[in-house]
Formats: structure tokens, C-alpha cells, sequence
């Protein structure tokens, strides 16, 4: 039986890690992507202008 306490958490930390990768491609795309493409965006264009000015 301690084989089987030696296998459980390499067996745990890999379904963590493979929810972890699975939310985040989920999370892109999407609406969110219009919402952090424009945010980006503007924040671009600030730089550019304060750019500009000087």
C-alpha cells in the first residue's frame, strides 16, 4: 500500500495542473478578448499621445 500513498499526490498535482491550463485557455477569447483588446488598446494609444505631446 505505500506505493499506492507514493502515486496520490503526483496523481493530484497533475489534475491540478491540467484544470489550471484548461481555465485558462477557456478564458481566452470570447467577449473577454474584445474587453482586453480594448483596454490594451487604449492604453497604447495614452502612451502615444503623451509620446506625441513631448
Amino acid at each position: 500500500m505505500d506505493y499506492v500513498s507514493a502515486l496520490v499526490p503526483p496523481f493530484v498535482m497533475a489534475a491540478f495542473f491540467i484544470a489550471l491550463v484548461v481555465t485558462i485557455v477557456k478564458s481566452q477569447g470570447g467577449s473577454n478578448k474584445a474587453k482586453e483588446d480594448a483596454a490594451v488598446d487604449a492604453v497604447l494609444a495614452r502612451a502615444e499621445a503623451t509620446q506625441q505631446q513631448k
